[in-house]
């Protein structure tokens, strides 16, 4: 029994940490799309920015995944995960298309649900380690 707790807990952990890596590549392509206005290397950067937040929504299905099956956990972030990545591949076909009224919007929209999934998976931890459940 202790070792499925540890396991939960490792697992949930990863999540936690797929989660932040995919808000804070969402938060530096915020920061690299308004250098694309007033700097040369903002394309650069912005074009390396998605291909890192393509992998982090990647790794976070991945481990949603692992968190939900072997883990214990509740399978609704593989929902959320896979959400992102669907939105991730929509971001990135707009972006290439330079197709910016669709690929601004998007993008906001995609921030504010990853700071929303990231919070809910640090308040969870937060009431589980209280000893409450939400």
């Amino acid at each position: 029994m202790a070792a499925r707790t540890t396991t939960g807990h490792r697992s949930r952990t990863f999540l936690q940490v797929a989660i932040s890596l995919q808000t804070l590549a969402l938060l530096f392509q915020t920061v690299t799309a308004g250098m694309l206005l007033s700097s040369s290397h903002g394309y650069a950067l912005h074009d390396v920015g998605s291909r890192v937040l393509y992998a982090a929504s990647m790794l976070y299905v991945i481990t949603a995944i692992l968190t939900w099956r072997p883990g214990g956990g509740p399978p609704h972030p593989i929902l959320y995960a896979t959400g992102f990545l669907v939105l991730a591949s929509v971001q990135v076909a707009s972006g290439v298309a330079h197709m910016t009224s669709l690929h601004v919007p998007l993008g906001i929209l995609m921030f504010g649900l990853s700071v929303l999934a990231l919070v809910q998976v640090l308040s969870a931890r937060r009431s589980q380690r209280s000893g409450t459940r939400s």
